[in-house]
């Protein structure tokens, strides 16, 4: 039976791999999507060297949170659609989101965010390909948003998250993470700060980083297949 370490590994060698097919110098970071598993899977890919996670249910990624509070070199990253009612326990747990759409979010999390902590690292999720079944702001929304985002004194802007939609269509999925990669540029003019462009999965982390990706997020190559 194949470990979480040998899938980790492999992961990790598959990035690599793609970095050298398209000479890309950029670092790519690697977010072990950890939603539904159980924390002994968390310990085995803890146990490998993984220290970066990313939940999307929010009481479950509390929980697990919570029971690895003593672990001060693991980051945790909420990637889900974001409830009202659920935005304190995410600007309370976590030290990113990912999935920051419109303003109504983003001033709640800056006022939840406890004074006592730093600045929650904030992602905006752009709905890249127009997909109505996937989260994200337009793309001619992303200035005035990301404008919001930097005067929050509790909120740190780093960047650019997409979930594109599902196609076979490898030069169609190249061109959505190209147009992600040109909005990023095109921000990072104005935010010189901006480090991370999240976007990639499992099945499609390759074209990704060829498009310039700087996090990919892949769990079931991971942990296997959703419970």
């Amino acid at each position: 039976m194949v470990t979480i370490a040998e899938r980790l590994d492999n992961a990790y060698g598959r990035i690599e791999k793609a970095k050298q097919n398209c000479q890309f110098s950029e670092t790519v970071k690697l977010l072990a999507v950890s939603k539904t598993k159980p924390i002994a899977d968390i310990e085995a890919a803890i146990a490998a060297g993984q220290t970066q996670f990313g939940e999307s249910y929010v009481q479950e990624a509390v929980d697990k949170v919570v029971h690895f509070k003593d672990n001060k070199a693991l980051e945790w990253h909420f990637i889900g659609p974001i409830q009202s009612n659920k935005s304190r326990l995410i600007a309370e747990n976590f030290h990113w989101v990912q999935s920051v759409d419109r303003e109504k979010i983003a001033r709640r999390l800056n006022e939840q965010r406890p004074n006592n902590l730093k600045p929650l690292n904030v992602l905006l999720q752009v709905n890249i390909s127009g997909d109505d079944k996937k989260s994200g702001c337009h793309p001619d929304d992303v200035e005035s948003l990301a404008l919001f985002i930097h005067k929050c004194r509790q909120l740190d802007l780093r960047g650019l998250m997409t979930i594109t939609e599902q196609t076979n269509d490898k030069q169609k999925q190249l061109q959505y993470f190209q147009q992600m990669r040109a909005c990023f540029d095109r921000l990072k003019h104005q935010y010189p700060q901006l480090d991370t462009l999240s976007m990639g999965m499992s099945g499609d982390l390759e074209t990704a980083i060829t498009a310039g990706s700087t996090m990919v997020r892949i769990g079931t190559d991971i942990f296997g297949k959703r419970q």
